[in-house]
């Protein structure tokens, strides 16, 4: 499974590094946006980790002695995906601005999709080469 998300980031890399030259534009990157945001929702619904997460973190804080340890869960659960939510909505307006602002740079935007390209790749390379530690 590894390898096979390793081979995935290298993939995404080549992409994004090939996909540098394409010309943005705001109207073509409108479309690029609800696909963008689709992608996100499924790999976060998606996300075995996510589930685990919030499996192994709420509990903690549940009161057993509490009327209803089920609700408890799902209103720690609402508050937290609230809260993170939040979060991303501020990460996304700054990347929006970021972003018009860059459209107006071709050159700089490409330079930087090409790094970013050559980064996910890299990462993709490490965590192929990564290795355990031998348990001693």
């Amino acid at each position: 499974m590894k390898f096979v998300g390793a081979l995935y980031l290298v993939w995404l890399g080549i992409k994004t590094f090939r996909g540098a030259g394409r010309a943005l534009s705001l109207e073509s990157a409108a479309v690029g946006d609800k696909h963008a945001f689709r992608d996100g929702v499924l790999v976060e619904a998606l996300n075995p980790k996510t589930a685990a997460f919030f499996l192994a973190f709420i509990p903690q804080f549940l009161d057993p002695s509490g009327s209803n340890p089920t609700m408890q869960f799902i209103v720690l659960g609402a508050i937290s995906v609230t809260l993170n939510t939040l979060a991303d909505v501020v990460v996304v307006v700054m990347a929006s601005a970021t972003r018009t602002q860059l459209i107006g740079r071709p050159q700089l935007m490409r330079r930087l999709t090409q790094g970013s390209g050559v980064f996910i790749a890299s990462l993709g390379l490490s965590l192929a080469l990564a290795r355990r530690p031998a348990n001693g």
